[in-house]
């Protein structure tokens, strides 16, 4: 998806509000018509005197039928920012708030009051990154704000106030952020590659290869290759000519997929440190073949 899609999505989401009867009649439908709509499913009614259009996404419908807003790891998910595990429901609920409809047990229920408007269907975005802290794994949680600050959703203010809604023992986080990461396997590589004490580039150009992922301790690169990215014969034939001029400018490619960095992570960390101590390549020396050839060759020219 495009950046303008993206955002035109995100806009349409984060400003998802309840109608009322009277917010319907201020648009000119009337109560007869209101009930047309109804029956015709183009107008959803979810709860006593609030009614939402029905093309909204269906987890802003589920929530909505809740008295809830979309929250935390869903509203993320629905954004487009990485998530890497959201099956449940997360929503936000105004603490006490009352004559609510049963929850399933695949819905996370948050209660905290929110500055958000009372009509509103999701939760202030800022509010959702802070939850979402909570909710996840850190390197979880760091790729999430990661790639919601990438897409522009967030800036450094907005990443500020997230931090500042968390309590203090998050606070060492913020230094580890780094909003050029392009993908979730992005930052989860580059904190692996940390963890091993490595020095970790992002985004480098590098002349006759192009853009790569990583570079690590400036002889390795690291390409997070994912199915999104990297299918088709014709991207696949790109990467192997990027890898060769990457070899002859003297960098060793490596190329870890998305699906091992996100899920198999214990083996990837095994495996990067392997490659990491192996460290770059000497410089190229002749073998025993090649200085038997000069030197015969430099005894036919005495011998001249």
């Amino acid at each position: 998806m495009t950046p303008l899609l993206l955002a035109e999505q995100a806009g349409r989401i984060l400003t998802a509000a309840y109608l009322t009867p009277a917010d319907l009649v201020g648009q000119g439908i009337t109560r007869s018509e209101r009930r047309r709509l109804v029956q015709a499913e183009r107008l959803v009614r979810v709860r006593q005197g609030r009614y939402v259009t029905a093309d909204l996404p269906s987890k802003l419908l589920q929530a909505a039928r809740l008295g809830a807003r979309l929250d935390c790891l869903s509203l993320l998910h629905a954004l487009g920012v990485f998530v890497l595990d959201a099956p449940a429901l997360h929503v936000q609920v105004e603490r006490g708030a009352s004559r609510l409809p049963p929850r399933t047990a695949d819905v996370i229920a948050h209660w905290r009051e929110s500055s958000c408007p009372r009509a509103a269907l999701t939760a202030d975005l800022v509010e959702a990154l802070a939850q979402s802290v909570r909710c996840q794994g850190i390197r979880d949680a760091l790729a999430t704000i990661d790639s919601a600050w990438h897409l522009g959703l967030v800036d450094e203010e907005s990443v500020a106030a997230v931090f500042a809604r968390l309590p203090r023992r998050y606070a060492s986080l913020r230094r580890l952020l780094d909003r050029r990461a392009e993908s979730g396997s992005e930052t989860i590589m580059r904190l692996i590659l940390r963890s091993l004490g490595c020095h970790v580039d992002l985004q480098v150009v590098i002349p006759a290869v192009g853009r790569v992922d990583l570079v690590v301790d400036g002889w390795l690169i690291v390409e997070c290759d994912s199915r999104a990215h990297h299918e088709g014969w014709e991207q696949q034939k790109k990467d192997r000519q990027r890898d060769i001029a990457a070899a002859r400018a003297g960098y060793t490619t490596v190329r870890p997929i998305a699906e091992d960095i996100l899920h198999h992570r214990e083996e990837t960390l095994a495996a990067m440190k392997e490659v990491v101590a192996q460290g770059p390549r000497p410089a190229a020396r002749p073998n025993s073949s090649d200085s038997t050839r000069r030197r015969t060759r430099s005894g036919r020219n005495r011998r001249v």
